[in-house]
């Protein structure tokens, strides 16, 4: 690789930005076409879910980039050694070759890193549209006499657009960085946050523009879904830690590590979080015992994960039996969804360890996990408190009341 090659060339953006609109036209075409007929509100909520399936699918390309060692297969950023396509970079990348037979540019590597940015770029766009949606949106209402249901907040919308900026520049930091692999990990975990804030927008649009109403589940039940989410959010960090540090076969047996149950692990290397990839802040390689502690702190607090998110299933579930009958099937859906991800989390993490890390399992395992924040993200936003639900009403029905006797 060309060591004086600039990381940041921005002669190719305006033809990444004009592609990453075109690619977007389809989807918003789509929407257009299947929505015709249809109020604004339920075509921006088609629209929302749309992008977050899309998006969905971003996080798992991403994955699929990460993992087949692609994300320095174009080594500056925005686009291909200052080409918008690897065609235009063909020379250069050859020349890489060249220099570096087994190093990360190859003309396969900078395709699917190229691809990922086009994909990304046409999410971006995307969002921007929601986000313009769902001002207008309100204006209207705001415009509009009667007592309609306020719409969306808009700082929804306009916190999404600039998350998504902050994912893009720690798409370019991932690059310029040479996969450090913090900035790799929070990457990863933005793009989670990024489908968090698609998932509640889409779920309230619905609830406004669909006349779908809020579940009213037991608080205790409410609070167990907030601790899920919390711990499945510190387990891809850990994932994600284990990925981006390549300690996936660090343990190569199960249950056990190596033959131990207790293997020799170094914590203090393996948690030191600021440094590049494979090297200490003095400069030395990292150990394998500190690889050994990467992987195994997430294979533990895989077993707490797990063991939550089945009872969670269970419990959800159950209640769901006891919902009135237009609350019960989102709920039930939920408690199926949770079950499900856990048994494919349990199997994909098991087949990295004692299968070699096969790339399928390994982008399915980021997917599962991906799935559960969008399922539980769902479960929050489509729901709230039972005795809160119950209050509203009341306080509803008495302002009916008194309107009524005025």
């Amino acid at each position: 690789m060309n060591d004086a090659q600039t990381l940041y060339d921005f002669a190719p953006v305006l033809e990444l930005m004009l592609l990453g609109a075109a690619i977007a036209l389809g989807p918003l075409a789509w929407v257009t076409w299947r929505s015709r007929g249809a109020g604004q509100g339920r075509r921006l909520q088609a629209l929302m879910v749309l992008t977050l399936f899309l998006t969905f699918d971003l996080v798992m390309f991403g994955a699929f980039t990460r993992l087949t060692d692609s994300g320095l297969g174009c080594p500056d950023w925005p686009g291909c050694y200052g080409s918008a396509s690897p065609i235009g970079a063909r020379a250069d990348i050859q020349a890489a070759q060249q220099a570096m037979p087994t190093g990360p540019v190859t003309h396969g590597k900078a395709w699917v890193e190229m691809i990922h940015r086009y994909l990304a770029s046409s999410v971006g766009v995307l969002i921007i549209a929601i986000t313009v949606g769902v001002w207008r949106q309100r204006r209207l209402w705001q415009r509009a006499p009667g007592g309609a249901a306020a719409p969306l907040s808009p700082w929804w919308a306009g916190a999404t657009l600039a998350w998504v900026c902050l994912q893009g520049a720690f798409g370019a930091w991932t690059v310029t960085m040479k996969l450090f692999p913090a900035i790799v990990t929070l990457h990863l975990i933005g793009g989670l946050v990024l489908l968090a804030l698609l998932c509640v927008q889409a779920v309230r649009q619905a609830q406004t523009a669909l006349g779908r109403p809020a579940v009213a589940l037991p608080g205790a039940l409410r609070w167990g879904v907030l601790l899920a989410l919390v711990l499945v959010s510190v387990q891809v960090a850990l994932g994600g830690w284990v990925s981006t540090n390549y300690a996936v076969l660090a343990c190569t047996t199960f249950p056990d590590c190596n033959g131990s149950w207790w293997p020799v692990m170094d914590f203090a290397q393996g948690f030191q979080l600021w440094r590049p990839l494979g090297v200490l802040k003095d400069g030395s390689h990292i150990g394998f015992a500190a690889l050994t502690a990467i992987h195994y702190v997430h294979r533990l607090f895989a077993y707490l994960v797990l063991a939550a998110l089945l009872l969670l299933g269970w419990r959800l579930r159950q209640a769901a039996h006891r919902l009135p009958g237009g609350s019960a099937p989102p709920v039930a859906a939920q408690g199926r969804w949770l079950l499900g991800l856990a048994l494919l989390q349990l199997l994909t993490g098991l087949s990295n360890v004692v299968l070699d890390w096969p790339l399928a399992a390994a982008v399915l395992h980021t997917g599962g996990a991906a799935a559960m924040v969008v399922v539980l993200t769902w479960a929050l936003a489509g729901s709230r408190t039972a005795a809160v639900h119950q209050a509203a009403r009341s306080a509803g029905a008495a302002l009916t009341a008194a309107k009524a006797k005025a």
